[in-house]
């Protein structure tokens, strides 16, 4: 009688998310703690330079545009209001730059090991998020040394940031995984992302923007989020998203865009998780 032969099941290649949830966040949590660390590693300030370039970029910006292009003379508060707006904006721009090329600099890793792919990039954006954290405390210590504020609407950042994390961590995924076939992404998405800067209302607000362009700001997925942060965090007589945008129904198409980007994410990097050892 022959032995029972057992019965061959299909074993899948490496995942976006495989070995479960908790591995998948445990292991993030490490890669940027690791991450952290290593940044600042050997720096005579240290962890301070989270906070310094920020800040250096803000007074180079706030010295052009309040003595030079004089952009802020008709805006409440403009010095913290842009303090702020940079320091948000920077935590996107160096947080999906630095998971743009974090796969390819995880190769070793990639090729000899098995383990959720998504937490490399992910792990990038929650490294960013620390510096950030230490960047707001900084800030709102500037903002109320300025006289703005305390506003009860302070308590609604996490609301702010919510949606800001979650466009970072989709646009993240979507490179990281492009990267790894595409090496043309990092100047692509430094073009990119140069453009995304002056088409967020950073700078500027969004009042002062001609009608007839004004749309081409409202279809930013991240310009809600920077209106808001002025009427929440700064001027609560300045006008929120809806009303800045003319109501809601001209923020549907951000609101769209960003929704596309999450589920285009979730797509591209599950399609590319199995195949990026073979591409390294």
């Amino acid at each position: 009688m022959s032995a029972i032969e057992p019965e061959l099941r299909p074993v899948s290649g490496p995942s976006a998310l495989a070995g479960g949830t908790r591995r998948f966040w445990d292991l993030t949590w490490l890669i940027a703690v690791n991450k952290f660390r290593v940044t600042y590693l050997g720096t005579v300030l240290g962890y301070l330079w989270s906070l310094l370039r920020p800040l250096l970029l803000f007074g180079v910006l706030l010295f052009v545009f309040t003595q030079i292009i004089k952009l802020g003379k008709h805006v409440q508060d403009y010095p913290v209001l842009l303090l702020i707006d940079v320091m948000l904006f920077n935590f996107f721009q160096e947080a999906t730059q630095s998971a743009l090329t974090s796969v390819v600099q995880e190769e070793g890793v990639v090729r000899k090991t098995q383990f959720p792919r998504l937490a490399i990039p992910l792990a990038s954006v929650l490294a960013g998020t620390f510096n950030l954290g230490v960047s707001l405390v900084a800030v709102f210590v500037f903002i109320l040394g300025f006289g703005v504020g305390p506003y009860w609407t302070w308590l609604l950042l996490p609301a702010l940031l919510a949606p800001l994390l979650t466009f970072t961590c989709a646009v993240a995924a979507i490179l990281s995984a492009l990267y790894v076939r595409f090496r043309d992404m990092a100047v692509i998405w430094s073009v990119l992302s140069q453009a995304l800067f002056y088409a967020t209302p950073v700078l500027y607000t969004v009042d002062i923007v001609p009608q007839q362009f004004r749309w081409v700001i409202l279809l930013n997925p991240l310009t809600p989020i920077f209106i808001q942060v002025r009427h929440w965090i700064i001027d609560p007589s300045a006008p929120g998203a809806i009303d800045a945008a003319g109501g809601a129904l001209h923020l549907v198409p951000a609101a769209t865009l960003f929704v596309v980007i999450c589920i285009l994410a979730v797509w591209v990097f599950n399609r590319e998780a199995p195949r990026m050892a073979e591409e390294l």
